[in-house]
């Protein structure tokens, strides 16, 4: 039984973490935690062993109809958006309050309330990213649309009517763990919500790191490492694109010196790996007649999932796919007319300005030759178990001063502020109801214009045979290389100007080659006429599903799921028969030439039972990091140049002064690097062999961990999947495909889906993981997506109705 595994791993647990691995330390009191009448025991239920036929909620007009599926999926029917809306707030936080409300308290930097005070420093920075002050702003904005507005509050109090139910033998386990209670929930939780995805998908940025490359090494050598074009690009619009109806015009670079500041370290970043797949293909392409469309976002591997999916209807509409848990409407998926997707849209919408203080107190910074005041927010920070830590932080007119004398400066009178498309107010939630309402594409284009951050790839397609797809955000009209570098904060040369008119969004509709994709690649070719620039822009993903579409004339539904579960290696393709042509294996041992044989017959798919994977990543890895010694410097943060440049420069310039290692007295070439780090990585392997099996499976030990890492019961490891980041199936360890999903849009479109995990919250339910299974051997489930309340369907569980409370 899951609770007595999870009793056992509780009772030698030192602590709970958060995140990938993060100690914050506290074990719950177990008495209360082992109550038979109120503790953990109460949760080890299967939600269909006792299925409320009717529950009443405060609010709703009309009775609601909810049907539940053979995967928990709820379908549900209302007469009315507000209904309907209040009642996904209420089935949403019966399976999934403890997630949704943890990660609010991630967003807002609060953890410390609830896990004591190893959080200080995680939910300082969190505050000094300015998380809440964005969250603020965007519930400024939602609430200037009065109908909109009505739908988030109906949400909101369909949670709260959950949560006012609920005893505390009734909460969640980790409720229990954790010893608190839930809060009532609030349009700034929502908005927090939102600001957690913003963050994790357009939270990253290089332009410190940067400015330390360009201090050390000039601008010839930053060029070449790291290049705002990388070659054999294929980006998201393609090439063939004709830019001469976009009238647009650049601003002027000014004549102006840029501070050269050294930055000892930086915030932690979002995983390098946050991005997704999505395509289209035309009727024309298709080989049963109608458009189609995939999707597959590439996340953390958390359980509870990230996603939760619902069947939402009204009279008006039928939509299907992903909610995120907290947040209104469907994320990605299909109705009746269409279906859309999304990837992040890689871009630099974060940037850095240097702030000169008048004076130690900090009220006052110079800007434009006069001194202009700064707004201080004290934060308390709640500490579980100690006194409240207190943080001030100082806001200038750019945004928050993130770093400071107190966090990440030594100097009094410098800091740095955040600018970031992130705190400007938005409005994406209206984009997502009116995605899901959308019936044709003026209709789906015109719900894009609301969403700012983070930018997406909005893929679409249409049962009238149209397919798009719209790169989608408040994009910034730069000048070239306005903030790849840190900015003067004093002067209003380096603002932002103005922005990229909507309709100058880079976008396609209809393409001649019959297909649409992204992979979170570079948007536009050099012909685009404004400046796009991101630090990093995927490069191997890409091409390989881009030329699949363009090698087949027609493609089925089984060219759609082969493809999601692709694990073809393309940065091994690209390099390693070089290291294999160069490297000198005279001087190999028996054990080392048996792995360099090994890897010379690998066919580059990172397949679980192939020993080939695991030799080439060993490989990469060794290789990669003692080609950039001369970038691991503990006192200056820098990036090492991407891997598809790294590859670029061993391969056209391999007498490149970097590759040069440091500690030796030799002059070493790219040629030298690959033979000792063969050598290192034969090393590796040859331990990994003493161990046992060195596959590829047993090698990348992918897991989906419980979002309290240390609760191994309540986690899956070492699943049988293939891939690897940089693959089109990017599973990684811990992270990869969250939500895999194909529509037809025929006539009634038809989707297939999976994602590692289930629809349940709670660990003791038979629905907690019940997918993982089926998505790492690359299954889908058709969806079922019934037309209306009263259908009749042998895939129904169990049928609930929600009737307005008499109170």
């Amino acid at each position: 039984m899951k609770y007595m595994k999870f009793l056992l791993s509780l009772l030698l647990t030192l602590g709970i973490f958060y995140g990938l691995n993060t100690k914050f330390g506290i074990i719950p009191p177990l008495g209360k935690f082992l109550d038979p009448f109120h503790g953990f025991w109460q949760n080890e239920i299967t939600e269909t062993d006792s299925p409320n036929e009717a529950i009443n909620i405060e609010g709703l007009s009309q009775p609601v109809s909810v049907h539940y599926d053979d995967k928990l999926i709820p379908h549900v029917f209302a007469q009315n958006d507000e209904d309907l809306y209040r009642a996904q707030g209420y089935i949403t936080s019966m399976h999934r309050l403890w997630q949704m409300e943890f990660q609010t308290h991630a967003s807002a930097g609060r953890l410390s309330e609830i896990v004591g005070a190893q959080a200080i420093d995680y939910d300082k920075g969190q505050r000094r990213k300015g998380m809440v002050f964005g969250a603020q702003n965007t519930v400024k904005m939602m609430s200037e649309n009065p109908t909109q507005k009505k739908l988030i509050e109906a949400y909101r109090d369909g949670i709260n009517s959950y949560i006012n139910t609920l005893s505390n033998a009734d909460l969640p386990v980790e409720y229990k763990l954790l010893d608190y209670k839930p809060e009532l929930w609030t349009l700034e939780k929502t908005a927090l919500l939102l600001m957690y995805m913003t963050d994790m998908l357009a939270g990253g940025d290089a332009d410190l790191e940067n400015t330390n490359a360009l201090k050390l090494w000039g601008k010839e050598v930053f060029d070449l490492l790291y290049p705002d074009f990388y070659a054999n690009q294929d980006p998201v619009i393609p090439g063939e694109k004709d830019w001469s109806d976009v009238d647009g015009t650049i601003p002027e670079k000014p004549e102006t010196t840029f501070p050269t500041d050294f930055i000892s370290q930086t915030m932690d970043k979002p995983h390098p790996h946050n991005g997704s797949n999505n395509w289209a293909v035309s009727p024309e392409k298709s080989a049963n007649g109608n458009a189609m469309l995939a999707n597959d976002p590439h996340l953390g591997l958390n359980l509870p999932s990230i996603w939760y999916s619902m069947q939402l209807s009204t009279p008006e509409k039928r939509t299907f796919g992903v909610t995120l848990p907290g947040a209104l409407g469907i994320v990605i998926g299909h109705n009746d007319s269409i279906a859309w997707g999304v990837t992040n849209a890689t871009r630099d919408v974060k940037d850095w300005y240097k702030i000169e203080f008048q004076d130690d107190s900090r009220s006052a910074y110079r800007y434009d030759g006069a001194w202009r005041a700064t707004t201080k927010t004290i934060e308390e920070i709640k500490v579980r178990g100690a006194k409240s830590v207190y943080d001030t932080v100082i806001y200038t007119h750019h945004g928050p001063v993130s770093y400071d004398h107190s966090f990440g400066s030594t100097n009094e009178k410098v800091g740095y502020a955040m600018k970031w498309t992130g705190h400007m107010p938005s409005n994406n939630q209206q984009t997502l109801l009116e995605l899901n309402k959308a019936r044709n594409y003026e209709e789906y284009k015109s719900a894009l214009v609301h969403f700012s951050a983070p930018a997406q790839n909005f893929v679409f397609a249409s049962t009238t045979g149209d397919i798009a797809l719209w790169v989608q955000g408040k994009f910034a009209n730069k000048w070239p290389e306005q903030g790849k570098f840190l900015m003067d904060g004093s002067t209003s040369k380096h603002e932002w100007q103005d922005f990229i008119p909507q309709e100058h969004n880079a976008h396609v509709k209809n393409p001649e080659r019959g297909f649409v994709s992204s992979a979170n690649q570079h948007p536009t070719d050099e012909n685009y006429p404004y400046y796009v620039y991101d630090h990093s822009y995927e490069a191997y993903r890409n091409r390989v599903i881009n030329d699949f579409f363009r090698s087949k004339d027609k493609v089925t539904l089984d060219d759609f799921k082969a493809l999601h579960n692709n694990n073809y290696n393309l940065k091994a393709a690209m390099l390693l028969p070089t290291l294999l042509d160069s490297t000198d294996v005279s001087g190999l041992t028996a054990d080392q030439r048996a792995f360099f044989d090994e890897v010379s017959q690998w066919n580059y798919f990172n397949e679980i039972g192939e020993n080939g994977p695991t030799i080439w990543e060993r490989w990469w890895q060794r290789l990669y990091v003692m080609a950039w010694d001369e970038m691991q410097i503990d006192s200056i943060a820098l990036n090492f140049p991407k891997s598809n440049q790294t590859i670029w420069l061993m391969k056209n310039q391999p007498d490149l002064q970097f590759f040069d290692i440091m500690e030796t007295s030799e002059v070493e070439t790219a040629k030298d690097l690959f033979l000792k780090s063969f050598l290192e990585a034969a090393e590796d392997l040859q331990k990994l062999k003493d161990k046992g099996s060195y596959n590829w499976g047993n090698y990348k030990g992918t897991f989906v961990g419980h979002l309290l890492q240390a609760l191994p019961a309540f986690s899956r490891f070492n699943l049988p999947i293939g891939g690897n980041g940089g693959i089109v199936n990017a599973t990684s360890r811990n992270h990869g495909p969250s939500w895999r999903m194909i529509v037809e849009l025929a006539e009634t479109p038809k989707a297939w889906a999976i994602y590692p995990g289930g629809q349940s919250g709670n660990p003791g339910s038979k629905y907690y993981d019940n997918m993982i299974d089926d998505w790492a051997a690359g299954k889908y489930f058709e969806a079922l997506f019934m037309k209306s309340a009263d259908q009749v369907s042998d895939r129904i569980l169990f049928s609930q109705t929600l009737n307005p409370s008499s109170k």
